[in-house]
């Protein structure tokens, strides 16, 4: 998968601008705030129509515009593809090859992306929300109908808290209504977690590997699914919708009592360890990032498995984060194969005798220029 083309209209601090991105290496250099993380923004937008810095669609737009347009051109394993996403205050269009797409799901997964920034240690350390973030968006690109059912399940989730808190605490008679929401809220609940389950499984035996060859084989790394109940690794989904519907009931005065939902995968965490302690609570700094580019890394090649080929690179300003030992290993994973986008300030964090045919642009105020 290689981007070739990058047009922008009204989007953040960009005017109107259109990039040729036919290298394999490009590199966006200039000072802080001047647009170089925006432009590693546009793609990911691309790849996933919302962006990774913000929920609010209009902080997207440029201050004078009334929507913002993103059209690339990439060339995939099966010919080019032109892809074309315009968001506005009234929502989204996305186009493939001239196509509108009647659903935004079938427009993700046309462009796949994997972004590393700084503030990805907080997949590691963070809250369980961040760490939910991260799957949603991931398995989101190879398997769109996933999203789907994340949807779903937030509308009913959202339905479900709203009838909870409306309906006094303790409430034991006959409820035909709450079972209806708990049998939709279960239906698609499963589907999600077999599919994270499924992901993280697939996740773990890449990362694993990487994390090994990073530390030299001194760690081992353990992802583990933390599911909001118990559930073995070969249930089927019928098992496990019993299981879900048994869990509510149980929980049930419980709900009422304080208004929302204490199942599903909306509570769920990723936990992480390495050699059998928890990341999160005891492991150094050095290991938590050591392990969020283990992710980073595993993602790469859980894309090219899943659909065919590798995904897009983006590094937003995590090279001069990164000591000699882990940039050396980061840039011989996507030297030969995946095409890399990389901000910095400044090019003496990056090893540019360890890249080969690399493009450096400038970005001032808003403006590129030059291409090296």
């Amino acid at each position: 998968m290689f981007l070739q083309r990058l047009a922008l209209r009204h989007y953040r601090n960009y005017e109107q601008i259109e990039l040729a991105t036919d290298s394999n290496i490009n590199i966006f250099i200039g000072p802080n705030a001047q647009g170089k993380t925006n432009l590693l923004e546009s793609i990911y937008v691309l790849a996933m129509t919302k962006s990774h810095r913000t929920h609010q669609d209009k902080e997207l737009i440029g201050w004078d515009g009334e929507q913002t347009q993103l059209q690339a051109e990439i060339l995939k394993k099966y010919g080019t593809c032109k892809l074309d996403l315009t968001i506005s205050n009234k929502g989204k269009k996305a186009k493939i090859n001239g196509m509108e797409q009647k659903k935004l799901s079938n427009f993700i997964g046309a462009l796949n992306v994997v972004m590393f920034a700084p503030e990805d240690l907080e997949i590691v350390k963070g809250t369980p929300g961040v760490r939910r973030r991260f799957l949603d968006m991931e398995i989101g690109q190879v398997q769109p109908s996933y999203l789907h059912d994340l949807s779903q399940y937030q509308k009913i989730l959202m339905q479900r808290n709203n009838y909870l808190k409306q309906n006094y605490p303790g409430k034991s008679t006959p409820d035909p209504m709450l079972d209806i929401w708990n049998e939709q809220l279960a239906q698609y609940g499963v589907k999600i977690m077999k599919k994270r389950q499924n992901f993280i499984k697939k996740l773990q035996k890449w990362a694993e590997n990487i994390h090994q060859g990073i530390t030299n084989g001194t760690e081992e790394l353990l992802i583990r699914y933390a599911p909001s109940f118990d559930m073995d690794r070969d249930e089927d989904e019928s098992v496990l919708l019993n299981q879900f519907m048994i869990k509510l009931s149980l929980v049930k005065d419980q709900e009422f009592r304080r208004g929302v939902t204490l199942v599903g995968p909306h509570r769920d965490d990723l936990l992480f360890y390495i050699n059998g302690k928890e990341v999160q609570t005891y492991g150094s700094q050095g290991q938590q990032r050591t392990t969020a580019l283990s992710l980073k890394l595993a993602e790469i090649e859980l894309i090219q498995e899943e659909v065919g080929e590798y995904p897009l690179l983006l590094l937003d300003d995590v090279l001069s984060e990164l000591d000699a030992h882990r940039q050396t290993q980061l840039i011989r994973t996507f030297q030969q194969k995946v095409q890399t986008f990389i901000t910095t300030t400044g090019l003496e964090s990056v090893h540019l005798d360890q890249l080969d045919h690399a493009s450096v642009f400038h970005v001032l105020k808003g403006n590129v220029s030059g291409r090296s």
